[in-house]
């Protein structure tokens, strides 16, 4: 019998370290779509076996094998090795449900101006949305009359198709950030580029969050970044607003402290690096104040 054609407009690039188990789970989806998608997973210098189980149990993936960790930056990585013109990310405890590539890469090919697309994301093993979908699906970013779903200011990555190039150009997910809402100085990035980002509820993404992970060490990159974004591409209103309400509103503890000395102590690449937004870009991020201040979905605990 012969084998059906794959999708060949995307890839699939997964960042990984020593979740071999969870990996494994997610492989197995993945390498059932009847997309056949190229998935080019990216281990960040894992010591728990994930190599040998990649090369024993899953022939057909692609590993590119970083030395150290890269965090975040291992999806660069991963999306310069491909040769598709979309790319689509998925975590190691994530998973694109049948259909959905094809779908996003649909979007794209009718949308030449649409940057990316985030799917719904369904939190297993309960079938439930995550918190974060209601947000997405309300967004009150107005976008143009013809972008197919709502325009959003960020982005998923674990949730996201992507246009390589544009996702290149922008260059790709910031090396200082690590791993933490390193989403949104991208797409920030991207919108400045002129590209839309939108939300298509007829997508989705599978989530069965992974327990070997560190809540607390990822709350503190999150204030972190998101204080280095705001100062990195916000104006000085704006920025102090918003560094303002995340001070009032974080947890006070250790870790917030941390985060905010963190951030302080990188002021002086940060203004070195500063480039405000273009005033249409500021703008539609200003409409997104209101809910970042009273989401349920981001909150900064752990």
């Amino acid at each position: 019998m012969t084998a059906p054609p794959t999708d060949g407009r995307l890839g699939i690039v997964i960042a990984t370290r020593d979740r071999a188990a969870r990996l494994a789970v997610t492989l197995r989806h993945l390498c059932a779509l009847p997309e056949r998608p190229e998935i080019l997973v990216v281990d960040n210098a894992s010591t728990d076996g994930t190599r040998a189980l990649l090369a024993r149990d899953f022939p057909g993936v692609r590993v590119l094998a970083l030395p150290v960790n890269h965090g975040a930056l291992a999806r660069n990585h991963g999306a310069r090795a491909l040769d598709t013109p979309y790319v689509a990310f998925s975590d190691d405890d994530s998973w694109w449900a049948p259909g959905s590539l094809a779908g996003a890469a649909d979007l794209l090919d009718r949308h030449p101006a649409l940057g990316s697309v985030t799917a719904r994301i369904v939190v297993e093993p309960d079938g439930t949305d995550d918190p974060i979908v209601r947000e997405l699906r309300d967004s009150p970013v107005p976008g143009p009359p013809w972008l197919p779903g709502p325009a959003l200011g960020s982005f998923l990555a674990a949730a996201t198709v992507l246009r390589t190039d544009a996702f290149r150009t922008a260059g790709g997910f910031h090396p200082r950030l690590w791993l933490g809402g390193e989403e949104e100085l991208l797409a920030a990035d991207l919108a400045a580029d002129g590209w839309w980002l939108t939300y298509a509820d007829h997508l989705t993404i599978h989530h069965h969050a992974s327990p070997a992970r560190d809540s607390t060490l990822r709350r503190r990159h999150g204030i972190r970044n998101t204080l280095w974004f705001t100062w990195l591409r916000r104006p000085a209103g704006p920025a102090l607003r918003r560094t303002l309400g995340l001070a009032r509103t974080v947890p006070r503890d250790t870790t917030s402290l941390r985060a905010f000395a963190e951030a302080a102590a990188a002021l002086p690449w940060v203004l070195r690096e500063r480039r405000v937004l273009p005033h249409e870009v500021e703008s539609r991020l200003r409409l997104l104040e209101p809910a970042q201040r009273t989401s349920a979905a981001r909150r900064y605990t752990g």
